[in-house]
């Protein structure tokens, strides 16, 4: 069918590799000399996978301070000169240690045996780094890890961030720290942070127990008032997907996130990614693809949130040329692979959950936009043909459909003439997102997808590395570089929470309701 490049799970390989049907699924094929032929699941719908590859751009990449590629990919990131996306997110690492020990994190100090904790000048530099990017700067930051808030700096970290620019600055939490202070939330949100993502595998005790390892669902939900009554009002919900774990919860996840949609702006689900060597009946059993999820919330939202109303990021794509166009001014493109993520918007309209598309004709609204860009391209004034655009965009709204008090023709016509955060703030103001984003291992990696990523770390070394290679081959010799051998009397690693109960945490004296699981089924349902 296809012919892509992957690698062996074992010796990390580069080998030619092959994308082929079978039973309506897209299959990898690959075969290595030494290790022998391995056979994964690669997308779970064909009809699905066409659909999202028409959505295929290439972008200019980073112009600037980018690595000559000369081994090839994956081993030349830096960011190297064949990359095709620039930073559209960046992560930054602030530590590797946590006050949790979760089955399914990518790395901690207690299981690696070093202490990886770059320090603030560290942390200024590879801000910098971003901000320093070329044609567009890096715009939005995660400061992740580890828990980055057994950090006592966090919130100096913060602010350096605000002051260098960003206009998207976003937290990766468990939430124990969030969950245990109010005061601590309102800290962060004076100290400048936009977004809370914040890990949340379901609405009952039994996933948590599985990725966590205790119920930490209350957690949760006291995170979610404080950040309530601190005014922190974006908050990520942010499901590690498991087969068998959690998935039965997704439809419930997303209305427990609708009744919340005072503080949760969002949902993005995450489909587990395995490290180390893991059988392949086990891969089968476990893995979950974002056709599946897709099927999944069709089926448990009783049709409410169809197939049909998810694209991938990069069907962004027609949008931001177009604003880049009329404002003459290089916006981030979101030029990722097809395949890598999905992605919609849904409101509520006299309790049902309404997709986008179904007021929206988002493909006859992006085929228009692509048609009319090269229009706005070169010298001299847009206002005339500006306004000939806006005027033609009730023809892509069917406004009787749409969500009451939701002026979406009002909401386009302003994104498209101004094109500013504030303008995208107050979308999503009004709607809720629901993301995908499928993380590669070495099992399912496609280099095609590392050469369009737009989700990067940046290290103390001053690289900018594409998310799956840093986990799959990077992360290991990065940390291990820059970390301190692991003491259990380390001073810092005083912050394991032992002056806040942190094993009783059931949370006894927290004022939240703690419900079944039949009872809060009911209750999102």
């Amino acid at each position: 069918m296809r012919q892509i490049s992957s690698v062996c799970p074992e010796c990390k390989k580069v080998l030619h590799s092959t994308l082929f049907e079978e039973n309506g699924r897209i299959m990898l094929k690959k075969n290595c000399p030494e290790h022998g032929t391995f056979v994964e699941i690669y997308w779970s719908d064909s009809k699905l996978y066409d659909r999202f590859r028409r959505y295929s751009y290439v972008g200019s990449g980073v112009t600037n301070d980018s690595i000559l590629s000369s081994h090839g990919c994956p081993w030349d990131c830096g960011i190297c000169s064949k990359h095709k996306t620039g930073t559209l997110l960046a992560n930054i690492d602030v530590t590797n240690r946590c006050n949790l020990s979760c089955p399914v994190c990518f790395a901690n100090s207690k299981a690696s045996g070093f202490v990886y904790e770059p320090d603030f000048e560290q942390i200024q530099e590879m801000i910098l780094t971003l901000r320093n990017q070329k044609p567009v700067p890096c715009y939005a930051v995660q400061f992740a890890g580890g828990e980055p808030t057994v950090r006592e700096d966090l919130p100096k970290i913060i602010e350096t961030a605000r002051k260098f620019g960003f206009s998207q600055v976003q937290i990766a939490t468990n939430g124990i720290r969030l969950a245990k202070s109010r005061e601590y939330c309102e800290a962060l949100k004076n100290a400048g942070l936009h977004t809370v993502y914040l890990s949340f595998d379901g609405v009952s005790e039994e996933p948590y127990r599985a990725t966590r390892g205790f119920n930490a669902f209350p957690v949760k939900q006291k995170v979610l008032e404080n950040c309530r009554q601190s005014g922190l009002d974006s908050v990520v919900l942010v499901p590690t997907l498991i087969k068998g774990v959690n998935d039965h919860q997704v439809g419930n996840i997303v209305r427990f996130a609708v009744r919340n949609g005072d503080v949760v702006r969002g949902v993005n689900f995450q489909p587990v990614a395995f490290t180390g060597r893991i059988d392949q009946a086990l891969r089968n059993e476990q893995r979950i693809t974002i056709p599946d999820l897709v099927a999944l919330l069709e089926e448990q939202t009783e049709g409410e949130i169809p197939s049909e109303a998810w694209y991938p990021a990069s069907a962004a794509v027609p949008i931001i040329r177009f604003v880049t166009a009329v404002r003459k001014v290089p916006l981030p493109e979101f030029t990722v692979h097809p395949l890598c993520g999905a992605a919609t918007y849904i409101f509520e309209k006299e309790g049902r959950l309404i997709p986008i598309n179904e007021f929206v004709d988002v493909e006859g609204f992006l085929e228009f936009l692509e048609n009319v860009t090269p229009e706005f391209k070169g010298q001299g004034s847009n206002v005339t043909k500006l306004a000939k655009v806006l005027y033609q965009i009730p023809r892509y709204i069917d406004e009787a459909k749409s969500p009451r008090n939701l002026n979406i023709v009002s909401l386009i016509r302003n994104f498209l003439k101004n094109g500013t955060r504030i303008q995208a703030a107050h979308f999503h103001r009004k709607a809720l997102f629901l993301g995908a984003m499928h993380f590669q291992d070495l099992y399912n990696m496609d280099l095609e997808k590392v050469e369009h990523c737009g989700i990067h770390y940046t290290t103390p070394d001053g690289r900018v590395i594409p998310f799956c290679t840093y986990n799959n081959f990077h992360r290991e010799g990065i940390e291990t570089r820059y970390s301190k051998q692991y003491r259990k009397n380390m001073e810092f690693e005083n912050m394991e929470f032992e002056n806040m109960e942190f094993e009783n945490m059931e949370f006894e004296n927290m004022e939240f309701e703690k419900k079944s699981l039949e009872n809060q089924e009911k209750r999102v349902a």
